[in-house]
């Protein structure tokens, strides 16, 4: 028996590997139809109009569902009240927003009125009124009339299609329930029908018709595999539930008093399973001839117990293989007397009377209300989805219901390698039973505080795994809420978890300084009122320091000892290396940030009591929008620090770090490097390549230098990101891979350079956009990533440090408590790249300017050339591609370095900051006055998030491609979110919003102020133009209930991210 299939769940999809078999039992006899075309005809005629196709959008991700969009059917069974039916897993177990199109394409909000707890089907209600142009009826529903042989009819939504109809045949009454997937929905304790009508995406919760026109079944799934098969879900237990429903009113309103269906449970699930397989289970011969006369006509088996859950009423009463002969002294043969049974006796005890392995036994449960393990609310923190375990869920991972469930990780648990369908056990050392467990230790954590917690997975049920959890110090996302569902409105309401205990930073590198002091001042009461009772107190406090910095003392030294035998380079470099873990929360995936997670090894490159700073490529610290923690190889301790320097053009970060925070033994240990810009490295050269292993081992290399200065040249991704430009590296002979990054030093262990990772992707720009769809809503990620490793000369490293130490020209920014000014950048917004002279010679270059080249560099030979300006810099239009640049201020130039040191030198004089540039374009040489522009070190500080879409101001791998619209590019789409309404209408990346209801959206703040006023519920018309130049016009519905529009910001005065609420539903513009 239980045909395992590989299947599928309507429009979701589900994929299961399984083996076929095929069961010979015909059923009854089937009397033959004699329905004619034209009965067929005359019965579409009227279903067809009932049938409506639903978009539904599950806004967050819940107990078996994801947050996303998809499409599905329904039919109205209840055209006075509105009630529409549809499959459980079209209405969701979650928060869904859902639209109904009728067939002449008027649309409907719908709402969830009921979803069962275990059987594939549930109602949307809609406002009847709101359809005043469409002439339709109910589908009336009639499981009765299904029997093997019916020639039915599917009709609904299927590939897509608003209206399609297959034919099929009934073939079967008595198929086992389609098993979809080991971790999601599935359901039980029920028969399915089967017909040979492969039904696909789109189709499900579509009506299954005789040809009188009445609903005979529920389409609920399909086999994916080439012999076309459906499965469709008996209507018994949906009728029951519709005239419970139909019990609360017989008009429609907004809100409807919520009706309860009685709903009970064992928490076992049963198999209907053959007379001979239960021969050999040990069924005596008595029982079955018992059974077999007091069962109906053509029986051919009986239930038998497949898994028990634990902790609910049958654990350790019932077992797999249990035999169930009566119920209440009734033979129970079939499902649907045994789930009549259950939900007429709930709260109730029941007795069983089975046959294990031939032995009689009998045993009184307590039947279950299977709502109350039905979760009707979660929490949400971080971006984590959290609730009580379901039924569904425990019974896949065969856990005990109501434990602490991980639906969605979010970034928080995420950051901490908390996988999805975990179960959380203990956290801040405190037993996790229930949700409510977990909110209670939540609330007494602040910002930043590292706490552990434990948990298990289904995988790995026996074994807990241990991890640190940090809260996030910054405001990436909301405060923890709690979402409760309203059966009377089909909405769940959120309320905050708890009142924040504090919203400062517990530890790490920034704070506000006015409250620094504020708790100075407190500090400075208490310690003056108790005074006197602290002396007795001091010397045992001294003493416990002492002893702990022995310990500290003895840990160094030993780790001293250990790396004795090092190399002079590796000794030396050791105190000043700083390994990188670096996290990128969901919520803020700004400037095409391939990944949310990255590692790599930085250098220190100052240290003071007050300050710290640590250099790394910025492929680890790819944007200012992160989490950092840094771990030091020459004192065991991990620390957050933070992103203060991105520079625009070259690959390099700075990091800065509290000196405090090591402590004493910990600040002494480490120390900065000595930067040995000048001479620069020539080729044969031999240095030392040196960083660190994953287990903070220094590791060092001797290698010889084979190129000081190769051309860097990195083409576009698919997903426009940083991409260092204007660089030249230095390449060695031999090095430890592509992963790894360091330094490059002197004997003496002086850093020459960087050796530092990039970030590259072998494609061209634009794949066809719907084969990387998929993958580029997640985060524009694809197996055409790779990276490599070149050598950064450490003069522009040290040029940037020397203005942020001596004080430089630009805004301040607070880090450690102390306001430091940034230095600004002048950048030509130019991308170059090198020709050599001969090649120059054949495009017409002169004999004298390539005389003056060779003489300005006899080594290389080259000329600059222009690959492209970036869009909006003050070079666009002055530039064209291809130009050869021979001379900057009437002086040759012949490298990257020769342009920068140029740029430069713009700050000392008074020349507006333009350059004379001398070109070579098209065989004439011409003199053209360029102008440079001004950057910091910020990188994206300001994002807005509107209808689940983050936008941004355009960053500088998108104007590297050579374009902005006309109409306005202040407002550019770079992540969307899933189950958001940008996701339902398709409003996804690489694009601008120019307009928004007519209105100009040349900038976030023009953007704010039109769509702050736009109200809940509003359809809103929105113009975009794509990165290929393609504009688009398409509206979009506001959800203002699940997605706010709020706007996070970088505080340069507290050095933290803030988040700030522009519009709720329930609040205006704050």
């Amino acid at each position: 028996m239980g045909d395992s299939l590989e299947e599928r769940l309507g429009s979701m999809e589900l994929e299961s590997t399984m083996k076929d078999e095929f069961c010979t039992d015909i059923g009854p006899p089937f009397k033959e139809n004699a329905a004619t075309a034209e009965d067929w005809q005359k019965a579409l005629n009227k279903v067809v109009p009932a049938v409506v196709v639903l978009r539904i959008t599950s806004c967050r991700a819940f107990d078996t569902d994801s947050a996303g969009a998809s499409s599905a059917t329904g039919f109205v069974v209840d055209k006075r009240r509105g009630i529409i039916l549809t499959n459980r897993h079209v209405v969701k177990p979650g928060p869904v927003v859902a639209e109904a199109m009728f067939l002449n394409r008027e649309e409907v909000t719908v709402y969830p009125m009921y979803r069962d707890p275990v059987h594939d089907f549930g109602f949307f209600r809609y406002k009847p009124d709101a359809i005043q142009f469409l002439d339709y009826e109910e589908i009336p529903l009639a499981p009765e009339v299904a029997c093997v042989g019916l020639e039915i009819r599917v009709v609904g939504n299927d590939s897509g299609e608003k209206v399609s109809i297959l034919a099929g045949t009934l073939a079967r009454l008595d198929r086992d329930a389609p098993h979809y997937r080991k971790d999601g929905y599935n359901d039980f304790n029920t028969f399915y029908l089967q017909a040979a009508s492969g039904t696909k995406g789109g189709s499900s919760g579509s009506p299954v018709i005789d040809w009188q026109g009445r609903a005979v079944a529920l389409n609920a799934g399909g086999k994916l595999s080439s012999s076309a098969s459906a499965f469709f879900l008996p209507l018994e237990r949906v009728v029951r539930a519709l005239k419970f429903l139909q019990k609360g009113g017989d008009l429609y309103t907004r809100k409807w008093e919520p009706i309860s269906i009685p709903r009970g449970t064992l928490q076992a699930t049963f198999l209907h399973k053959g007379f001979d397989e239960i021969r050999r289970l040990g069924l005596q011969s008595e029982t079955e001839q018992m059974v077999r006369h007091a069962s109906a006509e053509g029986e051919t088996g009986m239930l038998v117990v497949e898994s028990v859950v634990p902790g609910g009423p049958a654990h350790n009463h019932l077992e797999p293989g249990d035999v169930l002969v009566r119920v209440n002294g009734e033979v129970i043969t079939q499902f649907l007397k045994l789930e009549t049974l259950l939900d007429d006796s709930v709260e109730q005890k029941i007795e069983l009377q089975l046959e294990r392995g031939g032995t009689p036994l009998s045993v009184r449960l307590l039947v279950q209300d299977l709502h109350s393990i039905t979760p009707a609310h979660f929490l949400e923190v971080s971006g984590a989805v959290i609730h009580p375990l379901s039924y569904q869920q425990a019974r896949n991972f065969r856990f005990q219901c109501g434990l602490v469930y991980v639906s969605e990780p979010g970034y928080m648990l995420f950051r901490a390698g908390v996988p999805r369908h975990a179960i959380i056990k203990k956290f801040a050392g405190e037993e996790i039973t229930k949700l409510e467990d977990l909110i209670s230790v939540l609330s007494k954590l602040s910002r930043g505080a590292r706490v552990p917690l434990e948990y298990i997975t289904y995988m790995y049920r026996h074994r807990r795994k241990s991890v640190l959890v940090t809260m996030d110090r910054h405001e990436w996302y909301a405060p923890p809420q709690i979402y409760t569902r309203d059966e009377s409105s089909g909405l769940w309401t959120a309320k905050a978890a708890f009142q924040p205990v504090s919203m400062l930073p517990s530890s790490g590198v920034n704070g506000e300084a006015t409250d620094k002091e504020h708790r100075h001042q407190d500090n400075h009461q208490e310690l003056t009122d108790v005074a006197t009772s602290m002396e007795t107190s001091c010397e045992d406090a001294s003493a416990e320091l002492r002893s702990q910095d022995e310990t500290e003392n003895a840990v160094l030294r030993d780790h001293q000892e250990a790396t004795a035998s090092a190399s002079i380079a590796e000794r030396v470099m050791e105190p000043t290396l700083v390994m990188f873990e670096v996290h990128v929360p969901q919520s803020c995936l700004l400037d095409g940030v391939h990944s949310q997670h990255f590692s790599g090894t930085g250098v220190i490159i100052y240290h003071s009591s007050s300050l710290g700073l640590v250099v790394v490529d910025r492929n680890t610290v790819a944007i200012s929008a992160s989490d950092v923690m840094l771990s030091f190889a020459a004192y065991p301790i991990e620390i957050p620090g933070e992103v203060v320097f991105l520079h625009p053009v070259f690959n390099y970060a700075l990091v800065a770090y509290d000196p405090l925070a090591l402590g004493t033994v910990g600040a002494s240990a480490v120390r900065a490097a000595e930067l040995l810009p000048e001479p620069a490295l020539r080729r044969g050269d031999s240095v030392y390549l040196v960083g660190l292993s994953r287990s903070l081992q220094a590791t060092s290399r001797k290698s010889i230098v084979t190129n000081p200065s190769a051309a860097l040249s990195i083409g576009f991704a698919d997903c426009p990101r940083y991409r260092a430009t204007n660089m030249e590296l230095i390449e060695l002979d031999t090095d430890f891979g592509r992963s790894f990054s360091g330094v490059l030093t002197d004997e003496h262990g002086r850093v020459q350079a960087i050796w530092g990772s990039f970030s590259t992707q072998v494609s061209i720009l634009f794949k066809k956009y719907k084969r990387k769809k998929t993958k580029l809503k997640f985060g524009c990620n694809s197996s055409d990533d790779h990276q490599l490793v070149r050598g950064i000369p450490v003069y522009a490293i040290s040029q940037v440090l020397d203005k942020i130490i001596s004080g430089a020209n630009g805004p301040p920014l607070l880090i450690n408590g102390v306001k430091r000014p940034m230095p600004l950048l002048r950048i030509l917004e130019v991308e170059l790249y090198p020709t050599l002279l001969s090649k120059a010679r054949s495009f017409g270059l002169s004999d004298d300017w390539i005389q003056a080249l060779v003489k300005k560099d006899p080594v290389r030979r080259q000329v600059l050339r222009v690959k492209g300006s970036l869009a909006g810099s003050k070079a666009e239009n002055l530039l064209e591609e291809g130009d050869m640049v021979l001379a900057v201020n009437k002086e040759p130039v012949t490298c990257f370095r020769d342009i920068e040191n140029v740029c430069q030198a713009l700050d000392i004089g008074d020349n507006g900051g333009n350059l004379n540039m001398t070109i070579f374009r098209q065989g004439c040489e011409i003199d053209v006055l360029v102008g440079t522009d001004m950057r910091d070190g910020n990188g994206t500080t300001r994002m807005i998030n509107w209808c689940g879409c983050v936008v941004q101001e355009p960053h500088s791998a998108v104007r590297a491609l050579g374009f902005l619209p006309e109409e306005g590019h202040g407002v550019y789409v770079a992540r969307w979110c899933n189950g958001s309404p940008v996701n339902r209408y398709g409003l996804y990346s690489f694009q601008w919003i120019v307009e928004v209801n007519g209105k100009p959206t040349p900038d976030l703040d023009a953007f704010v102020n039109i769509t702050k006023e736009l109200e809940h519920g509003e359809f809103v018309r929105v113009r975009t133009v794509h990165l290929n130049g393609k504009p688009r016009v398409f509206t979009l519905k506001q959800d203002l209930h699940y997605w706010p529009t709020w706007e996070l910001k970088f505080d340069p005065d507290t050095a933290i991210w803030r988040r700030r609420m522009i519009k709720t539903l329930d609040c205006c513009d704050l």
